[in-house]
């Protein structure tokens, strides 16, 4: 089997190459179609020059010659006017036919035109090309006196025209099948593109929401803290010293946290080591350090706990962090905070409230805090409310199924 594909190579079209370098001739010939119509006519055109004359009259001959010259030259457009080619050649070759037997270029070149139609010229009209053509050769061959060797030169010559047709309809079906192929492969490559610019798109979302709350978060106990120490630097250096220390602290952790996200970005492969995600568990982190900056914070879960993938345990802790975020930064004189998470399978419900004076926290709702909340909750078919609460402060809920998100 390989030794009989190495002898009889095939080209994309199916055809069967001869030599090996048909295809990279079939490709060039595709590419400078004027220049190859030119050269097989120059090609053929010695033939119409050596044409058998035997039984012509010397008065005849050069009519003979010039007719032969315009027929093989008439190939030299066939692509660009295959029909005209045709109807073309098939005057000429009746003009040669006057001075005797058909003569090897009439045929050759009358076949080629035939082979043109079939692949270039619209589908309707070739098919009444030809089928005039066969007509043609039916009145010609068929009126000579015997009848059934008529005949038989009839069916020939029709078979012959017929399959160089077939050919060319073949090639031209062929054609279509692998610009459609190209074509594919290119919107599939386009659309790839886009897919990954969604991707991209949403990667940047998504880091961009977590650098929100990271640097909301942090620099709001930051800014807390450092207004401990300027209080206390005087009266209370103790107490300022350790407000500095957790400052500097909670700087270091929010320089960690944004060099993790910002290696996403830098990142090349998979293999790159992955810093664990904050879930349930660092929300004791977020509410000491709420604690440190002289607001007392309690954090309570209620219900029987049970698993959470990863998203949504980020989720709820990010939730918290960014309404213990708008506690510190709007809150008016707060005397303490609630954080409440409650376990009822299959549903999460989260609860962080305040006890300050008016509702300090309306400016943040309408920021990208609470928007950003819902866009995380929202994964998981839940919700988020905020508004104040009866007897004064804030109240932040959100309700969450971790089971229901599809990507989580």
């Amino acid at each position: 089997m390989s030794a009989a594909g190495s002898a009889w190579p095939v080209s994309e079209h199916g055809l069967v190459s001869g030599w090996p370098g048909a295809e990279r001739a079939r490709t060039w010939a595709g590419r400078h179609p004027r220049t190859a119509d030119v050269l097989l006519a120059v090609a053929l055109l010695p033939l119409a020059l050596v044409i058998e004359h035997r039984g012509v009259a010397p008065t005849a001959r050069p009519v003979l010659f010039a007719t032969g010259v315009l027929l093989v030259s008439a190939l030299a457009f066939r692509r660009r006017y295959p029909l005209t080619v045709l109807a073309a050649s098939c005057a000429l070759a009746l003009v040669l036919g006057l001075f005797g037997p058909t003569f090897p270029p009439t045929v050759i070149t009358v076949l080629v035109a035939v082979y043109t139609v079939g692949a270039h010229a619209e589908r309707r009209r070739a098919l009444v090309a030809v089928a005039a053509l066969i007509v043609i050769i039916a009145v010609t061959v068929l009126r000579d006196d015997e009848f059934a060797e008529s005949l038989a030169r009839f069916v020939f010559a029709s078979a012959v025209v017929v399959a160089a047709f077939v050919l060319g309809v073949n090639i031209r079906m062929r054609r279509m099948y692998l610009e459609s192929l190209r074509d594919r492969a290119l919107r599939a490559e386009r659309e790839r593109d886009q897919q990954a610019q969604i991707v991209a798109a949403r990667e940047r979302a998504t880091i961009a929401r977590e650098m929100h709350d990271i640097v909301a978060h942090n620099l709001s106990v930051m800014i807390a803290l450092a207004d401990g120490v300027a209080f206390a630097a005087r009266t209370d250096p103790v107490n300022a010293e350790t407000a500095a220390q957790h400052v500097s602290a909670t700087g270091r952790q929010a320089l960690d946290e944004m060099h993790r996200l910002l290696g996403v970005l830098r990142r090349n492969g998979d293999d790159s080591p992955r810093a664990p995600q904050p879930g349930v568990a660092q929300i004791d982190d977020l509410v000491e350090q709420v604690r440190t900056t002289g607001l007392p914070t309690t954090w309570t879960i209620t219900g029987e706990p049970f698993p959470l993938s990863p998203t949504a345990e980020l989720a709820v802790h990010r939730v918290v962090q960014e309404a213990l975020t708008n506690v510190l930064k709007h809150a008016v004189r707060p005397s303490a905070a609630h954080v409440r998470l409650t376990y009822a399978d299959p549903v999460v419900a989260l609860e962080v409230d305040d006890d300050g004076a008016g509702a300090g926290a309306t400016t943040a709702a309408a920021g990208h805090g609470l928007s950003g909340m819902r866009e995380r909750v929202g994964v998981f078919d839940g919700e988020v409310t905020a508004g104040p609460r009866p007897g004064g402060g804030w109240r932040v809920t959100a309700r969450l199924e971790p089971g229901s998100a599809a990507t989580a």
